[in-house]
């Protein structure tokens, strides 16, 4: 089973990662974004809650680190360990929104795309509490990180229109 394409976000605003860099996919899910990162030459830690999807993950790309964990339950698991990057695509969960911030490396970069109000007449998620304010991830991030790219709105992506807010911060 081949991975589908990765998030068009990550791949333009790739070139902020430390070459080689150790990165931190977040709701990697089947890992469309950790196979690519990992095919770029970056060392690659994939976390999600499901165990499946890990598996098929690392069946077809066994260099990347896979973790099964449900972040929304217990501690962060990575206290004390800093990545590279952290990419976190098409997932909200907004106590660990400043944690994230926290688990950048120096110079590290933060690539956050999901979405946000206004989704819901396309599809799914179509509950509030997965759905971001309009400028709700540049208003969190501008206090701790530096946002180097930013926006928001409706765009037309295969295979569905999405409503997203989309962000690179980088560690000050």
């Amino acid at each position: 089973m081949q991975a589908s394409c990765p998030s068009a976000w990550l791949v333009e605003h790739s070139h902020y990662i430390k070459p080689g860099g150790r990165v931190l996919d977040v709701a990697s899910g089947a890992g469309r974004n950790a196979v690519w990162l990992a095919r770029q030459g970056f060392r690659v830690t994939a976390v999600d809650r499901d165990a499946a999807a890990l598996a098929t993950l690392k069946s077809q790309a066994p260099d990347i680190e896979v973790q099964a964990r449900d972040l929304e339950q217990g501690a962060w698991p990575y206290v004390g360990e800093y990545f590279d990057a952290i990419v976190v695509c098409r997932y909200l969960y907004r106590p660990l929104l400043p944690v994230l911030a926290d688990s950048l490396a120096a110079q590290g970069v933060l690539i956050y795309e999901t979405f946000m109000q206004g989704h819901e007449q396309y599809g799914r998620p179509s509950n509030p509490d997965f759905l971001l304010r309009s400028n709700e991830l540049a208003d969190t991030f501008k206090p701790l990180l530096r946002i180097a790219a930013y926006e928001e709105g409706l765009l037309q992506l295969p295979p569905n229109p999405a409503v997203l807010q989309r962000l690179v911060a980088l560690a000050r």
